[in-house]
């Protein structure tokens, strides 16, 4: 099996709640201030040339990598590197700072845990005095949504299970408490997502003076849902040196401009198309006369070949579209940014547990949700950007499996339709 969040994994094991914290010498980059690239270049367009970079499969046995790492990796059930992972691996553990670009559902996940695991032990190793020093945070992962941010962390805890490494995870949407004590305690890894992380260094609960490697993962999403000036709050309190990398599937110039402020000399990875999606997905379009959509949807999901995600465009238009399907006998639930933490929760498990074969979801599940198998996306309504069709879409196909995609289309959205189509290009059947 290759390694990919979306490939499945064995039963979940429990937390721990210590670990050995250590800090060891390396050679990172001095960022100095959060600003590097002179004052004009926000008025150019970025030049960005991916250099070259070996993609064939790698055994991770031939990787040098630590014999506990090892282990997590073989209890995944992963034998080989996937692309990305084999641009990704080598040159992040040489500390250079990266810009990674590579479609949803290639494994982006894996190509940044391994390495990061693997400098957690082989500098703790190498530190005799490591054990005398307080337990510091020497990572620090940003993710725009609670639910990449659990997904990211859950990662890290299989592949580090034989380890003492800790993470934890911090959003919105539940209790400060828990995450005040893993944060004061010294967690090698903090996953969050920015206005959460924010709220803790507010009540100077998160000490990130320690923090040696930074990783941004979805920065675009993270500039789409307004978070980069929080992003820059975080970065402005990290260490001068340090290294970062950025990653996700779709990088378009304003990202790129941003993403140039905070790297030191990157090297750009690029995986496949740039922000297109997975080969692997067919896409075709239903038209439906205007206020029709949800009549087509009820007959079409009668007998659905597998998983369905539909998207909408609102949380009411959400809720009001589950509520209908519900009504005609079909098995669905909603999510979105107004469910409550154990709501969502709740509605993912349920989806990808088989409880419902439907779920109706805003462009919060359109970032990080990891399940396997969705066999159809839906849209319901036309994606008013390309990098939301590209992420939506990006939901099935993964791991170079076979995926369905199906924009509704009423005649006023023709228009919308053919534009995206450009932008994006792919052609809609």
């Amino acid at each position: 099996m290759n390694s990919n969040t979306a490939d499945r994994r064995p039963r979940r094991r429990p937390r721990r709640s210590s670990s050995s914290s250590h800090s060891g010498s390396r050679k990172p980059h001095s960022h100095g201030s959060s600003q590097h690239a002179p004052a004009s270049s926000a008025h150019r367009a970025p030049a960005l040339e991916p250099v070259a970079v070996e993609t064939a499969p790698l055994p991770f046995a031939t990787l040098g990598l630590d014999a506990r790492l090892l282990e997590g990796v073989r209890d995944l059930g992963f034998t080989e590197t996937r692309p990305i992972q084999s641009a990704v691996i080598t040159l992040s553990l040489a500390g250079d700072d990266l810009i990674a670009c590579a479609e949803t559902g290639s494994g982006k996940t894996c190509a940044f845990v391994v390495p990061m695991l693997q400098r957690l032990l082989r500098e703790g190793v190498s530190d005799p005095e490591a054990a005398a020093k307080p337990k510091q945070s020497r990572v620090l992962v940003l993710a725009p949504t609670r639910e990449l941010a659990v997904q990211i962390e859950d990662e890290i805890h299989g592949l580090s299970y034989h380890t003492t490494i800790t993470s934890a995870a911090v959003y919105g949407g539940v209790e400060m408490g828990g995450q005040e004590r893993a944060l004061k305690a010294g967690v090698d890894i903090i996953v969050a997502t920015p206005g959460r992380l924010i709220d803790h260094m507010r009540q100077q609960n998160a000490d990130l003076s320690a923090v040696e490697l930074l990783v941004l993962d979805e920065a675009d999403r993270m500039m789409d849902m307004g978070f980069w000036p929080d992003v820059r709050r975080i970065i402005a309190a990290l260490p001068a040196t340090r290294q970062t990398l950025l990653f996700s599937a779709t990088m378009p110039d304003d990202v790129v401009r941003s993403a140039l402020e905070i790297v030191k000399a990157p090297k750009f990875i690029q995986v496949g198309q740039r922000s297109a999606p997975a080969k692997t997905i067919t896409h075709s379009k239903q038209e439906v006369a205007h206020g029709h959509k949800a009549d087509w949807l009820i007959e079409h999901l009668r007998k659905p070949e597998g998983p369905v995600l539909i998207f909408s465009r609102t949380k009411i238009g959400a809720d009001k579209l589950a509520r209908r399907l519900q009504s005609a006998g079909i098995r669905c639930i909603a999510l979105h940014a107004d469910r409550t933490m154990d709501q969502r929760r709740q509605a993912v498990e349920g989806f990808r547990g088989g409880k419902y074969k439907v779920l109706v979801a805003t462009d919060i599940a359109a970032r990080g949700l990891d399940i396997d198998g969705i066999h159809t996306v839906i849209n319901y309504e036309v994606p008013d950007s390309p990098d939301t069709y590209v992420h939506r879409v990006g939901r099935t196909g993964r791991a170079n499996e076979a995926g369905r995609a199906i924009t509704l289309v009423a005649p006023e959205e023709h228009r919308a339709l053919a534009q995206l189509e450009k932008s994006v290009g792919v052609h809609i059947q």
